[in-house]
């Protein structure tokens, strides 16, 4: 269903950018509609890195808690999240950093459909605008954390 897929250059190292996005667990403190977040397990697993985490969305009246897998693959600079549980059909997401002259170029991509028809028509009306809006706070949390760029 919505797709989305956008790729920024951006004055920061793809290391920051990456530990940025892979820090879950800080969500709510930048990022819209994220009420809560809590990472059920971390698993080392050789070359990369394993995490179950449940994050709380809340969007007008409704407010939904889904439990996605996010692999993280820190050589490759790259995370992939797979949804397990909760209001969607399906959702995937990936990310992927790469240095670039003057900072680094990020790649970020999703693909997901609710369940609930409503919540599906009301995100379809906005969902481009809201996935921008969800890259920019990544951009903002930068900022804050690494200043004006690399």
């Amino acid at each position: 269903m919505p797709t989305h897929s956008e790729t920024k250059e951006l004055p920061y190292t793809a290391q920051q950018m990456y530990d940025l996005v892979a820090d879950v667990g800080k969500y709510p403190e930048f990022l819209p509609w994220t009420a809560a977040a809590r990472i059920r397990s971390d698993t080392p697993q050789g070359d990369h890195r394993v995490m179950d985490a449940d994050l709380v969305i809340s969007f007008k009246v409704f407010r939904e808690r889904f439990t996605s897998r996010v692999t993280l693959w820190p050589a490759e600079m790259k995370i992939d999240t797979e949804y397990l549980d909760g209001p969607f059909k399906y959702m995937l997401s990936n990310w992927r950093f790469e240095d670039a002259p003057g900072g680094c170029r990020v790649h970020f991509h999703v693909d997901f459909e609710f369940r609930n028809r409503i919540l599906q028509g009301i995100i379809g009306v906005v969902f481009n605008e809201a996935m921008q809006r969800v890259v920019k706070a990544f951009e903002k949390r930068a900022e804050a954390l690494y200043g004006s760029g690399a």
